[in-house]
């Protein structure tokens, strides 16, 4: 069997018993087949960032697909600009402009009075809320957050972005390691927003989410319902951002959004694990647009404040947890409030599941050994790191914190402040001084290594390799 035609034919009979209907129309039937060269059949679609979403999530399957219906192993290569038509694009293009939203455009002649004050831009048109709104999750509330130094500041603008949408810190952009209360503030953001102005449309989604949605839309050629809704709605709450990063598709489509919504005075909070600047494969245009309001850290919290979320996690739980225990639990566990969590619903399940055993120091230590180990795991050193980058380029250990800048010396010591920002939760200035330099000096060092990654794969993977190592050690 020799005909692309007849090939895919029989392997979309294979798909179709394989995935389910939804699946197979929204993710395959709008694969058509384009030709064969040598070992590698070229499948079309319609854009470019259409390949980019079915390698990472169909490629495999496809290709498992095309083995059973030839009895041969094939290579397969999405190729873009197969099934829309440019006068197409041209139009939806120019629907997507006419449907954005200009400053202002939320008051209609007829609208009735708006329930917020002056300052705030949010209509009480009978909208009502958007889908998401039932996606809130009910237990992140500002009420139920536990403020400390840590994040005392993006509390303090989450509040007063809730108080007056579309005025204050616009955008706004968080960041910090996984697991310290980004989510938790944006939904508390959605949440506080509504019950102050009830008919406002608050979207929270997070980026992949958004790329996906995007993606359909292309699918379905639905591009101006897509910019219509995302374009239009009065608070955009958009977490993990660094999904982003390397996909220009997406990047061009959340540029256009970012800036009608700007321009519409609406308010726009974005999440990520990281600054805006260190996010590789990000565009300068993009990055400069997350600057031009707020941009806070929340920081890894200290002891005082570990003890007293888990103070207000437990008032949740009919079985109370001794104080010794969690403060012994705060001690061991420092990196991610979703790991003090887990310990202690843990150890509140053990609790009621033996008809009440009362948990001591040494329960907890055999329970949650394994949380213990991960936690242990999980504290990659400056050190480590240093050791790690100078024994894969071969130079000396001393060469890292040296004044010495020959540049088989200063490349591996930027890729050493690259991944002490990725891989532990130092400041900046803390890594500058464990690399006798200034903070503007590895500030410099994480965009020449990002810079780097997004015009060279090689150096992209021995980067991946480092960490990878640095992850087992």
């Amino acid at each position: 069997m020799t005909d692309i035609q007849d090939i895919w034919q029989n392997a979309t009979i294979i798909l179709r018993s394989t995935l389910n209907a939804d699946t197979y129309e929204r993710s395959i039937a709008h694969i058509v087949p384009v030709r064969i060269e040598g070992k590698t059949i070229v499948l079309g679609v319609s854009y470019g960032i259409f390949c980019e979403w079915l390698v990472a999530n169909y490629k495999d399957i496809i290709v498992e697909a095309l083995q059973k219906a030839t009895g041969k192993k094939w290579k397969i290569v999405f190729e873009s600009g197969h099934t829309v038509q440019p006068q197409v694009e041209e139009a939806v293009d120019k629907s997507a402009e006419e449907a954005a939203p200009q400053a202002g455009a939320l008051q209609p002649a007829t609208e009735k009075t708006p329930t917020v004050t002056a300052v705030a831009t949010i209509p009480k048109a009978d909208r009502g809320q958007t889908s998401s709104s039932l996606r809130f999750n009910k237990r992140y509330t500002f009420d139920g957050f536990v403020v400390g130094d840590n994040n005392r500041f993006a509390h303090g603008a989450c509040l007063a972005i809730a108080a007056s949408p579309g005025t204050a810190y616009n955008p706004l952009f968080i960041h910090s390691p996984t697991g310290l209360g980004k989510t938790h503030l944006l939904h508390a953001v959605a949440q506080e927003t509504l019950q102050r102005f009830p008919k406002a449309r608050v979207e929270y989604v997070c980026s992949e989410e958004f790329c996906n949605q995007y993606i359909e839309a292309l699918i379905r050629k639905n591009l101006p319902s897509f910019r219509n809704h995302f374009r239009t709605i009065d608070v955009l709450l958009i977490d993990d951002i660094h999904f982003l990063g390397g996909k220009e598709g997406i990047q061009e489509e959340f540029f256009h959004t970012f800036n009608a919504l700007y321009n519409g005075h609406k308010q726009i909070v974005v999440a990520s694990d990281r600054p805006p600047h260190e996010i590789g494969g990000l565009e300068k245009r993009l990055v400069s647009r997350f600057e031009w309001g707020l941009t806070t850290d929340i920081q890894v919290p200290n002891l005082e404040t570990r003890i007293a979320i888990l103070h207000k996690k437990q008032c949740e739980h009919a079985f109370k947890i001794p104080e010794e225990v969690l403060r012994y639990i705060a001690i061991r566990l420092k990196s991610s409030i979703r790991r003090l969590e887990g310990a202690l619903i843990q150890l509140v399940s053990y609790s009621s599941l033996s008809g009440g055993v009362p948990i001591t120091v040494a329960t907890a230590e055999q329970l949650l050994c394994n949380l213990f180990n991960e936690e242990a795991g999980a504290q990659i050193t400056v050190e480590q790191i240093q050791r790690a980058v100078a024994d894969y380029y071969d130079i000396r250990i001393a060469d890292m914190t040296s004044k010495r800048r020959p540049a088989n010396i200063a490349f591996p010591r930027q890729v050493a402040m690259f991944l002490a920002r990725k891989l532990t939760d130092l400041s900046l200035t803390t890594i500058a001084e464990h690399f006798n330099r200034n903070h503007a000096t590895v500030i410099h060092a994480i965009d020449a290594v990002n810079e780097r990654q997004a015009n060279n794969q090689d150096f992209q993977r021995e980067v991946a390799l480092i960490e990878r190592k640095l992850k087992n050690l």
